[in-house]
């Protein structure tokens, strides 16, 4: 009985976790400055099944599916991606103080968004260069260290860390010569990540390569345990350690890459979020794994609806997830084994 009690008790703050972030959306419908109640919100839901005679403004409709709803999906789904690269990385990497950024794809995609903006490219050009980008320096970096000496997953890290210098310097360069009036400006608030003006066609934009890169990293997530283990334990069991890490940098590159781009950057979400479920539900990730999508997700709900509604002006999220990831993974590390 001892042994099925743990699966049984993560099971249930899985399921929790699930309800939770339910009860997030719905109440995230309902914030904002132009306020809806809830007996509007479900009738203006059930009214896209159902016929039913509008009791409600057009200008809440309007509020409802074209800011909120898009904003919330975006929320949800760039929460999930960046807890869920984080965790995936800590595993492959066997390290934890891996985060969605260890290869490079956050620099990139600054890179990428500020070449865009300083060419004076539409938001989706923005959002399409930041994912282009993004996805390359990770290729400059996996095709780097695999002619690297030695340990290949030092020179991985070591090679995310030099490229990412790089692409780093470039943007420092064309904030130098951005026009400080306008594109200085919106280089810097990109920078600092938000989920604002966020419309329905950006969430179909990101939804598909998120789903190819989630989907396998949820289903591949009990092999990802064996990878903690090492190499030589992997090639024990069978596993190719090689070929799976490879599929996993890749599925999390993928989120990276998508999340970054349609959110900007957004820091300490996939570092912090996988110790906070790690202490609920332990590192297996069979568990570990479910556990942090949507932890990700709730918390990413939660900063965002603090950022639009805290002040008259919204906050940057990168700004909010600073102020509250910094000071927990200090707690974290001056507790001793609590980051493992």
């Amino acid at each position: 009985m001892a042994n099925h009690q743990p699966t049984y008790k993560n099971r249930l703050i899985i399921l929790s976790l699930g309800i939770v972030l339910i009860v997030t959306i719905i109440v995230s419908f309902l914030l904002g400055r132009y306020p809806i109640a809830p007996s509007e919100l479900i009738g203006m839901i059930l009214s896209k099944v159902f016929h039913i005679e509008p009791y409600w403004t057009e200008t809440m409709e309007a509020v409802l599916f074209n800011i909120r709803l898009p904003r919330i999906m975006l929320a949800c789904l760039v929460g999930c991606s960046l807890s869920t690269a984080g965790a995936s990385y800590q595993g492959i990497f066997q390290n934890p103080m891996a985060s969605p950024d260890i290869l490079g794809a956050s620099a990139g995609a600054a890179f990428g968004a500020a070449l865009a903006i300083l060419r004076s490219g539409s938001s989706t050009m923005i959002t399409m260069s930041a994912f282009i980008f993004s996805l390359l320096t990770v290729a400059i970096v996996y095709i780097i260290s695999k002619k690297a000496k030695g340990s290949k997953l030092l020179g991985l890290v070591l090679s995310g860390i030099m490229v990412s210098s790089l692409f780093s310097a470039g943007t420092s360069y064309i904030k130098l010569v951005a026009d400080p009036t306008d594109q200085l400006p919106a280089i810097t608030y990109w920078m600092m990540g938000s989920l604002s003006g966020a419309k329905l066609r950006e969430v179909g934009f990101a939804v598909i390569p998120m789903a190819l890169g989630l989907i396998p990293l949820f289903l591949l997530r009990w092999r990802i345990n064996i990878l903690t283990l090492g190499d030589d334990e992997a090639r024990t069991m069978g596993i190719n350690a090689k070929r799976l890490r490879f599929i996993v940098i890749i599925c999390a590159t993928l989120v990276t890459a998508t999340s970054v781009s349609v959110s900007g950057m957004i820091g300490w979400v996939g570092l912090v979020i996988p110790h906070l479920a790690r202490r609920l539900v332990g590192s297996n990730y069979r568990h570990l794994m479910p556990a942090t999508m949507l932890f990700g997700a709730i918390f990413m709900l939660i900063v965002d609806n603090i950022s639009r509604n805290l002040l008259s002006t919204e906050i940057p999220l990168g700004i909010l997830t600073a102020f509250v990831g910094a000071p927990f993974f200090l707690y974290l590390i001056t507790k001793k084994g609590e980051v493992h």
